[in-house]
């Protein structure tokens, strides 16, 4: 058996692509979070938004027009929410892979070092039984 792990550049590789899609989903949700916020914004302006009791009609239909605005703004704004979120989940399940990826190479990796501290040991023991039995056959 071999002293190194054969995959050990590969488990680098993998755990490098993990730390970069964690930082994706990171970023992603960072993104969705803001997109929240300024949906929440607009939703808050429009809300705010009254339309005149007294006044002339062209300042009702500015009102209205603003308002159309705002309707407009606050569903292109639900839907850059909508979007992030699909890219969230879409980085979650990129970050899930690779996670997955490098949890089995850790297993490997693991398990070979079980085997090497397994042959080590045996060999250890092989060395001792050998003293042992010279000890035993100069003391005979």
């Amino acid at each position: 058996m071999t002293r190194d792990f054969r995959l050990s550049g590969l488990l680098r590789l993998r755990r490098l692509q993990e730390e970069q899609a964690a930082a994706a989903l990171s970023e992603a949700n960072s993104r969705t979070a803001h997109a929240h916020e300024e949906h929440q914004a607009f939703r808050a302006v429009m809300s705010s938004t009254l339309f005149p009791t007294h006044g002339d009609p062209n300042e009702w239909r500015a009102a209205v027009a603003d308002r159309a605005a705002m309707s407009a703004i606050v569903g292109e704004a639900a839907i850059a929410v909508q979007v992030t979120a699909r890219r969230a989940e879409i980085a979650a399940a990129e970050w899930t892979a690779a996670r997955t990826t490098v949890a089995t190479l850790d297993k490997l990796a693991d398990r070979h070092e079980v085997l090497v501290r397994a042959e080590d040991e045996r060999a250890e023991q092989l060395v001792l039984d050998e003293a042992a039995s010279r000890r035993h056959q100069e003391n005979s």
